[in-house]
């Protein structure tokens, strides 16, 4: 199901799910008290330039699809921010976990 905007619907990725060849960056965002639902997540390129945006699910999943590179993912929450890197040489999924604070 789609949000009418043309993302996927944010709901868990493993580690080795079938990609089809495409790079994949999932994870979960995360609060003091556990999955962080609602928040925006944000991917920005390496010059640190806006990529897209998603809102995680209730549990706190997101996911984009992007080109190989190095990425960073950035939430936004009514109760804090948070942001990670992440390394996507390849297709496949590579996993990154956001804690908000």
């Amino acid at each position: 199901m789609s949000d009418g905007c043309g993302a996927p619907a944010q709901t868990a990725v493993s580690a080795d799910e079938d990609t089809k060849g495409q790079v994949v960056v999932a994870g979960k965002v995360t609060g003091g008290d556990g999955p962080l639902g609602g928040a925006y997540v944000r991917l920005l390129n390496a010059d640190g330039e806006f990529a897209g945006e998603v809102q995680a699910s209730a549990e706190g999943d997101f996911r984009f699809y992007a080109a190989p590179g190095t990425w960073t993912v950035r939430a936004l929450h009514r109760t804090g921010n948070g942001e990670a890197s992440v390394s996507a040489d390849g297709p496949g999924v590579h996993q990154v976990a956001i804690a908000v604070a």
